[in-house]
């Protein structure tokens, strides 16, 4: 099975994809004063823009608003950049795909893995943010792992199936960077679910990281489980999109180098 063969691939250069990480997460902030303290300042400062545009100016009334945002924010900035790093990554490395033993599979698993780190290494100035709003923390958030590990196989499913299709058609990632702005106002990240409309509810939730963000605003905000059948039909759906994906980028794959 070709996503299998896939698997094997990335597992046996994985030395190779924690040094493009490495360099990657080195390279992000290479020659800025604060370097790696950007990791923290960016969610942060779009954090408090949101809470100050909805909170103070439109007078959005919710409780516990910043932290509600920064829970839905963290997973979105992981999953938008490692969409648009990962549909040009093959683009940006054309000198390594040209080589004829590189794997070119390996730099969307790079992207997706190299955010996926800045997502984790964030987690402790989201819990910081919900001890400052009182917020306690529960047993929900075992839940955690299980979210991490969906949202990342629904993200490296779609970042295979771009990058591919990106080599070939190069207007998907213009088209891409358009869609994910769209994307994140359906999603409820600035406004709880129970706003939207029920008939538009299914949108909120059905576009994959509707689902996820509430799950994550649920076991940090609302002190409780996530919706476990939706969570776990956003796993099924996910693995089926990882085979499409794989599928689409093993269908390109020889042709990459004389795109690039």
């Amino acid at each position: 099975m070709g996503i299998l063969t896939t698997m094997k691939t990335c597992w046996r250069h994985r030395a190779l994809i924690g040094a493009l990480v490495t360099r990657q997460l080195n390279a992000r902030y290479r020659g800025s004063i604060l370097g790696f303290l950007w990791t923290f300042l960016n969610p942060i400062f779009l954090m408090l823009i949101y809470a100050l545009v909805f909170r103070v100016y439109m007078r959005f009334d919710m409780d516990h608003y910043p932290a509600f945002v920064f829970a839905g924010l963290l997973p979105w900035i992981w999953f938008t950049t490692s969409m648009s790093e990962g549909t040009n990554s093959l683009i940006a490395n054309g000198n390594l795909i040209t080589r004829a033993m590189f794997p070119p599979e390996i730099l969307p698993v790079v992207a997706v893995i190299a955010n996926l780190m800045n997502f984790v290494f964030t987690i402790p100035v989201l819990l910081v943010v919900f001890l400052i709003s009182g917020i306690p923390f529960g047993w929900q958030l075992a839940w955690l792992p299980v979210i991490v590990a969906i949202q990342c196989i629904f993200t490296l499913a779609l970042t295979f199936l771009f990058a591919a299709l990106n080599v070939p058609f190069r207007d998907v990632q213009h088209l891409l960077t358009n869609a994910l702005t769209f994307w994140f106002f359906l999603c409820p990240i600035l406004y709880p679910l129970e706003r939207v409309p029920d008939i538009l509810k299914p949108v909120a939730l059905g576009n994959g990281m509707g689902t996820l963000v509430t799950s994550y605003q649920n076991i940090f905000v609302h002190q409780q489980g996530p919706g476990i059948a939706a969570l776990f039909a956003m796993l099924f759906g996910s693995l089926l999109l990882l085979v499409l994906g794989d599928a689409v980028f093993r269908h390109y794959r020889d042709t990459f180098a004389e795109y690039l």
